[in-house]
């Protein structure tokens, strides 16, 4: 049974200070990246995404979403990138508007891999991917959600260059002004999709054997450790999530468990855990105890997937993760923060306006007003 009382709220340190890297955070609540293509067509984030970002402010910690680190990365419409010049000097509102009011700021680097549309690929080519397996999932084109089709597999050759789209993004990502960034290797994008034998069956160096699988997610973080220095830097997984059509590893805990080893080599500032399925149950057939990953991983551990005020204040009781990211909740509650140290209530989103649009269902949530903050005080 869950502890939500004012005195568990009171007793907790979810609310206090926590080091991280090389910044002090006012608290240990994470808001987790969201994908809300509100960018323009080329990229370039718009002045509304600054508003929306400076108004949940008060996190411990925002990671912005997903952002393409090239136009070969890309696989939803609207999303932002880090790969030219007018995107770099647009995220500095951003930053700034987060700053401004106290903030700290980590940024998302994505590749979807095969997770994309021609029609958001670069002279309408077939996306590229560990392996020419098509995924039974969708994109957010221009047009609205588009089946995915089967995608080219990477050659070897290529394979350092997208590298270096990592490490030139990580260093763009400090240009426009973010604390530091996030590699994201979940949810079935182009690194998981190296990771897992499911999704990789290649015979190269890239393939086979977990080391080989492993190598793609280690030669990444090298080079963007190398951009921005190892406290900067955070790595997202999802060792049990099947989204986007991304099959299980045959065997999740020794593939995850040898890539959190690895990763370790770099001491990085965090490790950021989807547990169980993105946007579904915490538990699933053929799981594992992800506290394996946490005991192992020598920085700080993020756990991210449903958590609710509860929820994140048993963590914190029974030391479960050192921080706590919410994701759908930072939708409709810019003053999430807040709300849960109150123990207010919180607002519901509106899933038709997740993706795509202006202001309606993205700046437009209401925070507490001074009449609902002295009640639930």
């Amino acid at each position: 049974m869950h502890d939500s009382s004012a005195d568990a709220r009171l007793r907790s340190d979810l609310f206090q200070p926590l080091r991280l890297g090389p910044y002090r955070l006012a608290n240990r609540i994470v808001m987790a990246p969201l994908t809300r293509s509100r960018a323009g067509a080329d990229g370039v984030p718009r002045p509304l995404m600054a508003e929306y970002y400076a108004q949940r402010a008060s996190a411990g910690l925002i990671i912005a979403e997903g952002t393409n680190i090239s136009p070969q990365a890309r696989g939803y419409a609207f999303t932002p990138g880090l790969y030219t010049e007018a995107q770099v000097e647009a995220w500095k509102a951003v930053t700034g508007a987060i700053h401004a009011k106290g903030g700290r700021i980590f940024v998302q680097l994505w590749h979807v891999g095969r997770v994309s549309h021609p029609s958001l690929q670069p002279g309408g080519a077939p996306p590229v991917a560990a392996s020419a397996i098509r995924p039974k999932t969708t994109s957010f084109t221009q047009d609205g959600f588009q089946p995915c089709l089967t995608p080219r597999a990477l050659e070897t050759g290529e394979i350092p260059g997208i590298v270096e789209q990592y490490r030139q993004a990580a260093q763009n990502a400090l240009a426009a002004g973010f604390d530091g960034v996030e590699i994201h290797a979940a949810n079935g994008y182009l690194i998981e999709q190296f990771l897992r034998d499911s999704a990789n069956k290649r015979t190269d160096a890239y393939g086979g054997s977990r080391e080989n699988r492993a190598r793609f997610l280690l030669e990444a973080t090298q080079a963007v450790v190398g951009a921005c220095g190892s406290e900067r830097v955070g790595i997202r997984l999802s060792p049990l999530s099947t989204v986007n059509d991304s099959g299980p590893d045959s065997d999740p805990e020794q593939t995850y468990a040898h890539a959190v080893e690895r990763l370790n080599e770099f001491g990085l500032a965090y490790l950021h855990v989807i547990e169980g399925m993105t946007q579904g149950p915490r538990t699933v057939p053929g799981g594992f105890d992800l506290q394996i990953l946490r005991r192992s991983f020598e920085g700080r551990y993020i756990a991210n997937n449903g958590y609710d005020l509860a929820l994140a204040l048993e963590a914190r009781r029974r030391d479960l993760a050192d921080l706590i990211a919410f994701g759908r909740l930072y939708i409709a509650n810019p003053d999430l923060v807040e709300r849960l140290r109150l123990g207010a209530r919180l607002n519901v989103p509106d899933r038709a306006t997740f993706f795509g649009g202006g202001a309606a269902g993205y700046t437009d949530y209401p925070f507490l007003t001074p009449a609902e903050r002295g009640a639930a005080e």
